[in-house]
């Protein structure tokens, strides 16, 4: 499928490449990447090969959030386009918290606002020294979407994030990896190497189990304690019945790498 804002490549090696790519305008999060990243994400859930997607984007910047100037041009109706445009951003957003497989993101330059909110609901996160990471909504009188108090509260902390997000901070890259809003730091430029790497190594991975865990993960701080159990050996019961299950165990008793399939 052709897109105006995002590329969607799937590699032979399972990794797909899911990129920002409308780097003239900084990669805003406008109607056209609301429309289409709902597209994206179902594709990657329809696709049987792929096994771990690797976030990018195109151009000097990962991404400037929302797109300001839109909402400049729409301020009559601007809170029922939110509706609309939130409607397919947060669809998107679900469907790809809930794949199989797993999601690392590779972040450069700059990234504000819904930028961070999107990756931060990433698995890994590789970002650049020099990278710039807003929390930008409140600085437009804006409060977050896409899941950001969720996403950020689960990497900083519920204090930390609050602090993040009605200060409209900009932090720098070593100060996002001492909150945890990423995960490594890199030199700029490797970030992209690194985060690829990290992807290619998912992707040999078993990946039916790592969707029992991404979808575990986000019910883990508010299901209660005997429901999250039940659920674990929900997802435990269904994790043995692949055919990845079956290989680690022989590999193991074998006393070799076991070779997932993804199945």
């Amino acid at each position: 499928m052709a897109y105006e804002s995002l590329l969607l490549d799937v590699h032979d090696n399972g990794v797909a490449h899911l990129v920002l790519n409308q780097p003239a305008l900084g990669n805003p999060f406008n109607a056209a990447f609301c429309r289409e990243i709902t597209e994206a994400a179902g594709e990657l859930a329809s696709r049987r090969d792929v096994r771990a997607v690797l976030l990018r984007a195109n151009g000097p910047y990962f991404s400037v959030g929302g797109d300001i100037k839109m909402f400049s041009q729409t301020l009559e109706t601007l809170p029922e386009q939110i509706r609309v445009w939130t409607g397919g951003l947060h669809l998107g957003v679900a469907r790809l918290a809930r794949l199989d497989a797993p999601i690392v993101a590779a972040i450069h330059g700059t990234a504000m606002g819904g930028a961070v909110g999107l990756f931060a609901g990433c698995d890994l996160v590789y970002c650049g020294r020099s990278v710039k990471l807003g929390g930008a909504y409140t600085t437009i009188g804006y409060t977050c979407d896409m899941g950001a108090t969720f996403t950020l509260a689960s990497r900083m902390g519920l204090a930390r994030a609050r602090r993040f997000l009605l200060l409209g901070e900009v932090l720098s890259a070593a100060e996002g990896e001492k909150t945890g809003l990423i995960d490594y730091l890199v030199d700029d430029d490797a970030v992209l190497a690194e985060a690829e790497a990290a992807a290619v190594r998912l992707a040999n991975g078993p990946t039916r189990a790592y969707g029992e865990l991404r979808r575990l993960m986000t019910t883990a701080l508010g299901a209660g304690f005997e429901r999250q159990m039940e659920d674990e050996v929900q997802a435990l019961i269904r994790a043995a019945s692949t055919r990845d299950a079956v290989e680690g165990i022989t590999a193991f008793v074998e006393r070799r790498g076991a070779k997932f399939e993804g199945r």
